[in-house]
């Protein structure tokens, strides 16, 4: 027989590369023409041409299935296992093109495959090792008609070879065909009611806001540890591109991050998330130059919708954040309204070297936990505003960082005036981008420790007007309008913040926090326990809220329960304080209060004021909290609606400071 040129497109995972050349050999051997990608490196405009021409001209394509390609969400093979499915859709014989076969003990139910692959006999040959009859078989398909094996060729495992039409009997005949129409209709059942692990884990109706996206952090292909924070540092550059879009809905980073490392399937993501659509890719950097792979999952269906390799210098990477957010928005069919590259590329830079040290900073401000830890992220802001002074995203993140340290470490940090620097750095990046939201969020936190309240106040109604999906907006500023007393803005933005960033337990933290300012409390404790579930070994604050929120609703028991369950947090004391002198124990609470003194001394002055207010002690409670107000204590900003302190309100000296300290209405 004379095969098609190119008859054979075999596709595998650079891990499975021998059991492939094996295949390949044996069906070259069979005088059978076979496409066989063995560049060492793949991807890019041209390559991605190649291989859509060849699977396109192919007669049969042959994925090959392992551990490898199950353990690999994304890669080179995918690309063209998704390619070869866009082709079965315009076929109608598309069970005759598709062949998989698998080279280790790898189970079809279990394996991440599309479904068309389930759809079609899978053939095992281990480590690749190809006996006769699979090429035979090869063979017949490939040929025009399809005529079965010779009597003598004996099956490869996972091959059957059809009875000769001589040897069967009519009753026989009619049994196979039962038995055919059998499976058929079995097959069509289970297809129906099965959906691929892959993609879906769950059987209940899944209806994701129209829109709606995940970007999973990008592997870094670059060979080197390293370079990580490059590879996070790009998927987050990307996912705040495609948040400035108009209509678009994108879960926020930490919670599309937090599988990260994870072997969880695209369907269980998607639905933790709330998403319809699934970013995923890799990176690979070689110096100043970066190939992005990136491609688009519809993750209801499992439908691959769009894919493309870029090949940039890392100065035209603000252009290829645009590029790859206005293609994600026009392969979900979103209308893009304005000048959508000046809202993405707003703020950045076109310096590969600030860049760099812009996304290293990134990384360590996440990683930052102790005063010396804190510096280390400044410096690489401050490396990246050197490099390119007009840079307001480094500006607004030293100013971020800077003061999240100083209200950790408010002794020495503010004291050597960092907070003044701080708010200059907030400020320069708001004159270099007024429209940038971290700008006016950096400002808003600052002039909030300031007990400045209608600054902030401003400076956070200006972050949620340009970007009312920025979660870290959403998360200070739903927040801020709690203290505030707009309630009903606070939750709603805290709801909000909640849905785009669903398995981050400070969302859900924050919901609590606007709940239990509204006095809300059932709501708030439901809200701190989802904060607390998520995360349970780092939820001290929770606990400490949650058992409040008891106290406050009456349960002491429960109460007493959550402030204990972190009894070395500061706020625990506070809560610990307040449940065991109402259940008659003062000892404890006495106890628990000399903890809070001994850790914060007149740092904590407006903790000792809710402790006294919650024991009846008025005139103590009032003597601190005029200390608070002369300390410029950062706590004061909890005060208009703070429960805890109900009891002093119709007190004069209360309402003196809060008369000084001018909360906007």
């Amino acid at each position: 027989m004379t095969a098609p040129s190119r008859a054979v497109f075999l596709s595998y995972a650079s891990q499975d590369a021998g059991a492939a050349r094996r295949i390949c050999d044996a069906l070259r051997s069979g005088g059978i023409e076979v496409f066989l990608d063995q560049s060492e490196l793949r991807g890019g405009d041209a390559w991605d041409q190649k291989i859509r021409h060849e699977i396109q001209d192919c007669v049969l394509f042959i994925p090959i299935v392992s551990q490898h390609t199950q353990e690999r969400l994304e890669g080179y093979f995918r690309h063209e296992w998704n390619l070869a499915i866009e082709r079965t859709h315009h076929m109608a014989h598309q069970k005759s093109f598709l062949v998989p076969v698998v080279v280790d003990s790898t189970g079809d139910r279990e394996a991440f495959v599309p479904d068309a692959f389930r759809a079609v006999q899978w053939t095992r040959l281990p480590g690749g090792d190809t006996p006769p009859a699979f090429v035979e078989r090869i063979k017949r398909l490939l040929s025009p008609e399809l005529a079965p094996l010779s009597a003598g060729s004996s099956a490869a495992p996972g091959v059957r070879s059809p009875l000769p039409a001589s040897r069967r009997s009519k009753p026989v005949l009619l049994a196979i065909v039962a038995f055919v129409i059998f499976v058929a209709l079995a097959y069509y059942v289970a297809n129906k009611l099965w959906i691929p692990k892959h993609f879906a884990p769950s059987a209940a109706a899944f209806a994701p806001p129209a829109h709606s996206i995940a970007v999973l952090p990008f592997i870094n292909m670059s060979g080197d540890k390293e370079q990580e924070y490059f590879s996070e540092g790009l998927t987050e550059e990307l996912l705040n591109s495609l948040a400035e879009i108009n209509g678009l809905q994108v879960a926020a980073r930490t919670s599309a991050f937090s599988f990260q490392g994870k072997d969880t399937d695209l369907g269980t993501i998607a639905h933790k998330l709330n998403v319809g659509a699934i970013l995923e890719g890799s990176v690979r950097r070689s110096g100043h130059t970066v190939r992005i792979t990136a491609q688009l999952i519809n993750a209801v269906t499992g439908f691959h919708l769009w894919s493309k390799t870029y090949d940039r210098d890392l100065g035209d990477v603000l252009q290829l954040q645009t590029e790859i957010a206005t293609a994600v928005a026009e392969a979900l069919k979103i209308t893009l309204l304005g000048d959508v590259s000046a809202k993405i590329e707003l703020g950045g830079t076109r310096s590969p070297a600030a860049f760099d040290a812009y996304l290293r900073g990134l990384k360590l401000a996440r990683t930052a936990t102790t005063k010396e830890e804190c510096r280390a992220p400044s410096d690489a802001f401050t490396e990246a505003i050197r490099l390119d002074p007009d840079y307001a995203l480094a500006y607004a993140s030293r100013s971020l960082i800077v003061w999240e340290c100083a209200s950790h470490y408010s002794g020495e940090w503010i004291q050597a005036g960092y907070d003044v620097g701080a708010r200059t750095d907030a400020q320069r990046a708001i004159a270099l981008a007024p429209t940038l939201a971290e700008g006016h969020v950096a400002l808003s936190s600052l002039e909030s420790g300031r007990l400045e309240f209608a600054a902030a106040d401003a400076a956070c109604a200006r972050a949620l007007s340009v970007a009312p999906n920025n979660d870290r907006a959403l998360y200070d500023c739903s927040r801020l309008a709690g203290w505030l007393g707009h309630l009903d803005a606070a939750i709603s933005a805290a709801r909000r913040g909640v849905a785009l960033d669903p398995v981050n337990p400070l969302s859900h933290r924050a919901l609590g926090d606007t709940l239990r300012a509204a006095h809300r409390y059932q709501e708030a404790i439901a809200a701190y326990q989802d904060s607390i579930a998520m995360d349970p070994e780092h939820s001290a604050e929770a606990y400490a809220r949650r058992g409040l929120s008891y106290f406050l609703a009456g349960d002491l028991t429960q109460a007493q329960s959550s402030c204990e369950a972190k009894p070395d947090y500061y706020e625990s004391w506070v809560c610990q304080a307040v449940i065991y002198q109402r259940l008659g124990r003062p000892d404890a609470a006495a106890a628990a209060l000399a903890r809070l003194v001994r850790l914060g001394g007149d740092a904590s002055a407006y903790q000792y004021v809710e402790i006294y207010a919650q024991w009846g002690k008025r005139a103590a409670a009032l003597e601190w909290l005029e200390k608070a107000r002369r300390l410029g204590d950062p706590g004061l900003i909890y005060l208009k609606t703070d429960p805890l302190m109900d009891t002093l309100r119709e007190e004069s000296r209360f309402q003196t400071v809060m008369h000084e300290l001018k909360f906007p209405n």
